[in-house]
């Protein structure tokens, strides 16, 4: 044993103190380690004094004996109260065999590890901030120690960190939020709960500004938010609480676009209070960002559309992602009809691909219309700023993947009526403005679109006919020549009309039946083509044309905007 070995300049006296199973004798032998190391500081014997610290740590601390590992961290918490402020020049000495015995499977030698560190931390003061990962690292597992006296002992030293980082000016958090990053996706409620301290801490220190990071937590404190605990539940909430804060006082050097995606998978959570949270974010992000959140539009759609047709008992959730709904539409303008000239992004959007979490969301090229430092809201004026955030470069609006999702949602049997409704609302504010965009799709959505005919809703009919009357009359539509077959039981033939522009009585006039209304300067063959497919539909479903028939062409003639049935002769 190391008793037995000359361990100069420790004494044998201290030798076998140390080694002893009763805490007194080795508490004895710490004083005496003390007075030596005080010494060597008067004699300013730097050798000697790591010599000290290195037999107490491997012949001692890192022992196979426990009583001599009890004795190491006894001894090396004596040397650092002797050391002083001098005791900064040899922390890492000092804390490392310390921070091993924090895994010993010995619960009583994991709490003497704790009381150790304590006192060495308790002397060092900010001199240990260089050393705070592997302190918080140390701690972070035995905030979730089954023994209540580690964890009590745990908790002291977690207190004693936190002011000192909180009195300091010197924290590294670059290279902090690495760690943080990795320790927030534990599922431990300890360890959680620990992380949101932290968390909580940092937010309130003036001098560090974890809003720069927020996109590398993000997605961790929503899922901390769903923890069982509801104590953990409220200080998550509170924590992304000051973020929201913090982002609507300096919306300009927010990175919206790097946690646009976590919102939008967290918007669509089964669970009420991370719904709610992250689509109020969103809300926040929409009047916040502007156009900046326009690539993520069919990302965001995805999210909000299920919830407008929410009951009461979602009330909340419904009536945010309403506004939320609003926002959004309200970022598109006539100028998305204008950008082909724009390289479009490939296949895979960025709200199309959530399943990454925003990791390459940085790398995208966006902009931002430029945001009113008094109201926090996107002006209307054409100059467009890019946050410091952001990367500069046109926003382009991913049509493609807004219709996908609009389409699905119509296809879908259990879309609620609101979000029906709601569907059709944007499909008409598109067609009105990106019209030229829009036919594109027009092919693929005119199915869907007289299928809806049927829906079981008047407001919904109504709502489809409003689309379709804009399809049948938009110029962006015109074509020179349509035809249309008519194959219906009552023997009707043929249908081959022309557009008024080509096809004219020897008068000038358009013939009846082809009339537009007066804000439309010429028809398009989607007129001619819906009015058939119509006729079709009335043909083969005889009850559509009993219960909704009469509806659905008064419902046609107002919507087309024609003083009579649009029908053609």
């Amino acid at each position: 044993m190391n008793s037995e070995r000359d361990l100069s300049p420790l004494t044998p006296n201290i030798v076998r103190a140390l080694n002893d199973k009763m805490y007194e004798k080795r508490k004895v032998a710490a004083l005496e380690i003390e007075k030596l190391v005080r010494e060597f500081v008067s004699q300013n014997n730097a050798p000697q004094i790591k010599h000290v610290i290195q037999i107490l740590s491997q012949e001692f601390a890192l022992s196979q004996h426990p009583h001599s590992r009890k004795g190491g961290l006894i001894g090396l918490a004596a040397c650092s109260i002797a050391l002083g402020k001098d005791s900064g020049q040899y922390l890492r000495e000092l804390i490392e065999p310390v921070l091993t015995c924090f895994n010993d499977a010995d619960s009583r030698l994991r709490y003497y590890a704790c009381e150790a560190l304590y006192n060495i931390v308790k002397v060092a003061r900010g001199s240990v901030l260089p050393h705070f990962n592997v302190l918080f690292d140390g701690l972070s597992k035995l905030a979730a120690d089954p023994d209540p006296n580690v964890k009590s002992g745990s908790e002291l030293l977690d207190r004693l960190l936190k002011d000192i980082v909180t009195e300091s000016n010197k924290f590294d958090l670059v290279s902090f939020v690495p760690l943080l990053r990795e320790r927030i996706y534990s599922n431990n409620q300890y360890a959680r709960q620990f992380i949101i301290s932290w968390i909580l801490v940092l937010e309130s220190v003036p001098d560090i500004n974890l809003l720069d990071y927020l996109p590398e937590i993000l997605d961790g404190l929503f899922e901390i938010l769903g923890d069982n605990a509801k104590e953990i539940r409220k200080m998550c909430e509170v924590s992304l609480g000051e973020f929201l804060k913090e982002i609507k006082k300096l919306p300009e050097s927010v990175k919206f676009a790097e946690m646009a995606n976590i919102l939008v998978i967290h918007c669509q959570s089964t669970d009420d209070l991370i719904q709610l949270t992250a689509m109020t974010w969103m809300r926040e992000f929409l009047q916040l960002a502007c156009r900046v959140m326009l690539p993520y539009s069919s990302g965001i759609l995805t999210a909000v559309l299920p919830c407008l047709s929410y009951d009461d008992r979602k009330k909340n959730i419904k009536e945010v992602a309403n506004v939320c709904n609003q926002s959004l539409m309200k970022l598109i303008t006539s100028e998305d009809d204008e950008t082909d000239n724009i390289k479009q992004p490939p296949t895979s959007y960025p709200d199309e691909d959530i399943s990454s979490k925003t990791e390459n969301d940085s790398q995208q090229n966006i902009s931002t219309q430029a945001l009113d430092p008094s109201t926090n809201s996107c002006l209307d004026s054409g100059n467009v700023f890019a946050p410091n955030s952001m990367h500069n470069g046109p926003v382009t609006l991913n049509l493609d993947g807004i219709v996908h999702v609009l389409d699905r949602h119509l296809h879908e049997a259990t879309t609620g009526m609101m979000t029906r409704i709601c569907v059709l609302k944007w499909l008409y504010h598109l067609y009105i403005k990106t019209p030229r965009k829009m036919f594109r799709h027009t092919d693929s959505l005119f199915p869907v679109l007289l299928k809806t005919l049927s829906d079981e809703s008047d407001e919904v009919i109504l709502k489809d006919l409003e689309v379709l009357a804009e399809i049948a009359s938009s110029p962006a539509g015109q074509t020179d020549i349509i035809s249309d077959t008519v194959d219906l039981s009552t023997g009707m033939s043929e249908l081959h009309v022309r557009t008024p522009s080509k096809v004219t009585q020897t008068n000038g006039s358009v013939p009846r039946g082809l009339e537009c209304s007066p804000s439309t300067p010429t028809m398009n063959s989607y007129f001619h083509r819906f009015m058939v497919k119509l006729l079709k539909r009335f043909s083969s479903e005889r009850k559509l044309l009993e219960t909704r028939g009469a509806f659905i062409i008064r419902s046609t003639a107002t919507a087309a905007g024609c003083g009579e049935s649009p029908l053609p002769d």
